[in-house]
């Protein structure tokens, strides 16, 4: 009994120091902070596969973990390592964080280390194959086949093979013609230019020619002392010339390069590039400029010459293929192939001669991305949002269609297979964990996963705001839309407070989900704790919500969006803690674009808006991008008239603080000049902030400014 007194004496003498949390500083909160990944990245352990081995990586030494009782033994410590690199002649490295095992029971190790990269026999303590990089060189891409590195430096391409010749691919590179870099500015899945075969024999890489495009006139600030100069900056604007490109094939056994037979490429996108599993065969999606019919198509690599067409597909509005058909390892004649052809993003298995042999997955979710394959048990691996739309989870599929969610039920999870598919680490958050990985089987119907690391909270020692999360109607009166609200940090119900209304609201994007915190941004926090509701809404036009969800914005980007949005504004006014007379918007790039058309389209709800890096005139964007969600102004020019925020200039009536980066190469520069001078000639009064030398986002330093500046236009306008 005593115990219990004094138990509870000490309990209730502690509980004032105990429940007294601090308060944040918006650099615990923002990328580029000085204490940013101290207190709001989560602990991470850094996990790669050998075979089907799990290894994890630290600063000292790589530790081999026991899939089932989580034990770790020491494989190689750095100490070891650093002995084998500097007895061959190569420098040492820091750390085994990017290290990876590229063969299933062989004791190698990749080690990239600045412009080296080394194989290293750990038990044999030699390397084995290395190679030192031009300082000036990008886009390596290994082939752990043939141990053939590709590379570009200053637009060219070049191959070296592992007897250490190196191939010069092209001479000729400049910024009207690039090889071996991405092309289509990074569309339809594309994020790289160079392909090995399966054997790394043939390399196939992009060639673009840009010669034809209008140079956007970027600006060199960066010499001292001198004139600022132009950096020519090739842009195909929606309804101008685009570039074009090629496909060739480089064999380094011969020096020899093929290019795929494609005709005149003029008008038309080479997407998703995929390898027979010989090696003999190359497989792309040829895409028309209006986006709305491609087919998929094989070429032989000798010859370059277009075999057959395998089939073909159509939509009404846009097709956009984003990712390359994938070969079943146990059967050379049969591939995956995803296509949203029935409104969701599912998988389809075909046979090389283009039938469709059965539809794997269906219904009212989508695919988000397959992992790999199971070789073993014969299913694939995949992530989707099949357990709730504002989750992502990991599901196999057999050849009969079965489907399985593998791992955690709840949250947002990221998979990485080992080898043969036979497990993989799932490294997850969910709105009350800040970070979790398991190691999980996939073989069996219900496998035991180890849970072999959670991270404690970083945040646990703040004042963290209330985060709610629910649905409302959108405008069409049917469709749920997730919202997230925010309350201010030591919220009183008795009171109003303004409210902000985060917004991105484009296609390929969305704000809610179940990850940690709701997928709170920092500057989110930062507000709640300065005393604003903070308020998100993912309205149609948004991914992973299927095609109907996506395409209601067709030829009108912004209108349906903005609609959305006022429903949102609706039910935050309806709220009795909300001042609907303190009512601001912030966004960036398409939320910039937002954040001005709320302003200006509904000039009495807004008090107050930041918008950073907007699209002003759709006419000024990127051909690929803009093309596909609003046709060209030539055949869709009352869509480009109407949204068109250089015709709305004139309604400005709030407080407007537009930010762009000063060599923006996303939404040039041009679009917020246009809107800037169409306020000066309509007599409106908007604010313009401008972030010399930096692109479409504020890294380091920089990010932490424009932080600063966003918050104070909000606390000197808005409360």
């Amino acid at each position: 009994m005593k115990k219990t007194v004094l138990f509870i004496i000490y309990a209730l003498l502690t509980l004032p120091i105990m429940a007294q949390k601090k308060s944040f500083t918006i650099d615990d909160l923002i990328p580029g902070g000085s204490t940013y990944y101290q207190h709001s990245v989560p602990e991470n352990k850094n996990l790669a596969w050998w075979g089907d081995e799990c290894i994890e990586l630290d600063t000292d030494e790589c530790r081999l973990i026991n899939k089932q009782s989580g034990k770790t033994t020491t494989l190689i410590t750095l100490q070891q390592l650093n002995t084998i690199l500097t007895d061959a002649g190569h420098k040492p490295c820091h750390h085994f964080y990017y290290t990876t095992f590229p063969y299933a029971e062989k004791p190698l190790i990749l080690i990239e280390n600045g412009n080296e990269q080394t194989l290293v026999n750990w038990q044999e303590g030699k390397t084995e194959w290395h190679i030192t990089l031009d300082a000036q060189a990008s886009n390596a891409d290994w082939s752990k086949e043939s141990r053939a590195m590709a590379y570009t430096i200053n637009h060219n391409l070049f191959v070296q093979t592992a007897d250490g010749t190196t191939h010069t691919v092209s001479s000729d590179g400049n910024i009207d013609l690039t090889y071996g870099e991405s092309v289509h500015r990074d569309e339809f899945g594309i994020s790289k230019g160079t392909y090995w075969n399966p054997n790394g024999t043939l390399l196939a890489f992009y060639k673009m020619d840009q010669s034809m495009v209008t140079k956007y006139p970027q600006i060199n600030l960066e010499t001292p002392g001198k004139c600022a100069t132009t950096i020519p900056d090739p842009y195909p604007m929606a309804g101008n010339t685009s570039h074009k490109v090629y496909v060739g094939i480089f064999n380094p056994a011969t020096g020899q390069t093929v290019y795929l037979n494609t005709g005149d490429p003029t008008d038309r996108y080479f997407t998703n590039i995929a390898w027979s599993p010989d090696g003999k065969k190359l497989y792309l999606i040829e895409l028309n400029r209006d986006q709305n019919h491609g087919s998929l198509d094989e070429y032989d690599a000798a010859t370059g010459e277009k075999l057959r067409t395998l089939f073909t597909e159509s939509n009404d509005k846009y097709f956009e293929p984003h990712a390359p058909i994938q070969f079943l390892p146990w059967d050379d004649t049969k591939f995956i192939y995803q296509t949203r052809k029935d409104g969701y993003n599912h998988l389809y298995l075909y046979d090389t001669d283009g039938n469709c042999l059965k539809q794997l997955t269906d219904g009212t979710f989508e695919i988000i991305k397959v992992l790999g394959f199971n070789k073993i048990k014969k299913t694939i691996l995949y992530t989707s949002n099949e357990q709730d739309p504002l989750q992502q989870n990991i599901f196999k599929v057999d050849m009969k269609g079965k489907r399985t969610l593998l791992g955690h039920a709840t949250g947002w999870h990221n998979a990485t297979l080992s080898e043969s598919g036979s497990y993989f680490y799932d490294n997850y958050s969910a709105p009350d964990i800040a970070r979790r990985i398991d190691i999980v089987p996939t073989g069996s119907s219900k496998p035991a996963a180890l849970s072999y690391f959670t991270a404690p909270n970083p945040w646990d020692a703040f004042q963290v705001p209330e985060i709610k999360t629910g649905t409302l109607k959108a405008a069409d009166g049917v469709t749920d839309l997730y919202y997230r609200l925010i309350l201010p940090t030591n919220f009183d119900p008795t009171q109003q407070y303004p409210a902000i209304v985060y917004v991105y609201g484009g296609p390929h994007a969305h704000n809610i989900d179940a990850s940690r915190n709701w997928g709170a941004r920092g500057w989110d926090i930062w507000m709640a704790q300065q005393g604003y509701i903070m308020f998100c809404l993912d309205n149609r036009g948004s991914e992973h919500r299927g095609l109907a969800f996506e395409q209601a914005t067709f030829r009108q980007l912004g209108v349906e969006e903005m609609k959305d949005q006022l429903c949102g504004v609706d039910y935050l006014k309806s709220l009795p803690y909300v001042d609907s007379t303190r009512l601001g918007v912030h966004g960036w790039s398409f939320g910039g674009f937002m954040t001005t058309s709320l302003m200006t389209t509904y000039p009495e709800v807004f008090k107050v808006g930041v918008a950073g890096g907007p699209v002003i005139d759709w006419r000024f964007y990127e051909v690929m991008y803009g093309e596909r969600y609003m046709d060209t102004p030539q055949s869709n020019p009352e869509g480009y008239r109407s949204t068109s925020l250089l015709n709305k200039a004139k309604n400005l009536k709030g407080r407007l603080l537009v930010i762009h980066g000063g060599n923006d190469p996303v939404c040039v520069p041009q679009h917020t000049l246009s809107f800037m001078r169409a306020c000066i000639d309509a007599d409106t009064y908007p604010d313009l902030f401008i972030y010399p030398g930096d692109g479409h986002n504020m890294t380091g330093t920089d990010r932490i400014h424009l932080h600063h500046v966003i918050t104070r236009y909000f606390e000197d306008h808005l409360k």
